[in-house]
């Protein structure tokens, strides 16, 4: 069995997914140096198309997800944006195990969590 990683982005304020939002995931190295290993933009449903990370990709560690959100409030064209970008780090302890890190957002503030 082998683990991934998937996230969505859904937007509060607007009571729906939030496409054309620029996705980034780095890998932490234990000396602080970050590599970005996959980018992308979710699509209408607010989802990726594809998992970040799959298979022998998913490897224990530190990561972060950045979320470029105030490209995504100006395609909106929301009145304003307290928020640019929004960075989550997190660990994967188990690479055969599923990761989903969800980012719901809205103007002033995100929520996020582990989710299933």
């Amino acid at each position: 069995m082998s683990g991934d990683l998937t996230t969505h982005v859904l937007d509060t304020g607007r009571e729906g997914p939030a496409p054309g939002v620029e996705v980034t995931l780095q890998r932490l190295d234990d000396d602080g140096t970050t590599e970005t290993i996959a980018q992308g933009t979710t699509n209408h449903d607010g989802r990726l198309d594809d998992p970040l990370l799959t298979g022998e990709e998913m490897a224990a560690g530190t990561y972060e997800l950045t979320f470029d959100v105030g490209s995504y409030y100006e395609s909106v064209d929301a009145e304003s944006s307290f928020l640019d970008t929004v960075p989550v780090r997190f660990v994967i302890a188990d690479p055969d195990e599923h990761y989903h890190v969800p980012l719901l957002l809205s103007p002033g503030g995100y929520t996020t969590y582990r989710g299933s």
